[in-house]
C-alpha cells in the first residue's frame, strides 16, 4: 500500500474506530478467558475454551482488517496503530495510540515509538489523565 497523508490517516483512524474499539473489548475478553483456563483460574461468565477460540479468531479478523488498510498494527496493550507517510520529505509514521481521540503524534520510520513527537501545530487530544 502507499503512503498516507496526514488527513488520510486521520480519516482512516476515524473510519476504523469501531474496529479498534472492538479489538480493545475483545482483548480484555481474551485475557479474562485465558486466565480462567489456567489450572486454578477463576471461572468467568464469558465461557471457556470454545469461547476463547472464537474471540481469538475474531481478533485475528479485526487485526487483518486494520492491516489491509495499509496501517501497521504495532502494539496490542495499549493498542498502537501507525500510518506510513511523509512529513517535510522525511519518511514518518503517523501514530494513533489507544486513548487518543485523533492522530497528533508522529515519529521517523527509523526511530520507532521512542522517537514520537507531537505533530507541528497539533493540539494534543489525549485522554483526560494526560497532562
Amino acid at each position: 500500500m502507499g503512503l498516507f497523508t496526514l488527513p488520510e490517516a486521520r480519516l482512516e483512524v476515524a473510519r476504523l474506530r469501531p474496529v479498534l474499539d472492538q479489538i480493545i473489548t475483545l482483548r480484555a475478553d481474551m485475557v479474562e478467558l485465558s486466565a480462567a483456563l489456567v489450572p486454578g483460574g477463576e471461572p468467568t461468565p464469558l465461557g471457556g475454551l470454545p469461547e476463547r477460540k472464537a474471540v481469538e479468531a475474531r481478533l485475528n479478523e479485526l487485526m487483518t482488517e486494520v492491516q489491509e488498510t495499509g496501517a501497521e498494527l504495532k502494539g496490542m496493550a495499549p493498542l498502537l496503530v501507525d500510518f506510513p507517510g511523509e512529513l517535510d520529505g522525511v519518511s514518518v509514521l503517523f501514530c494513533w495510540l489507544e486513548g487518543d481521540t485523533d492522530i497528533t503524534w508522529y515519529h521517523r520510520a527509523d526511530l520507532g515509538f521512542a522517537g514520537r513527537r507531537p505533530l507541528p501545530g497539533a493540539g494534543r487530544h489525549r485522554s483526560p489523565d494526560a497532562g
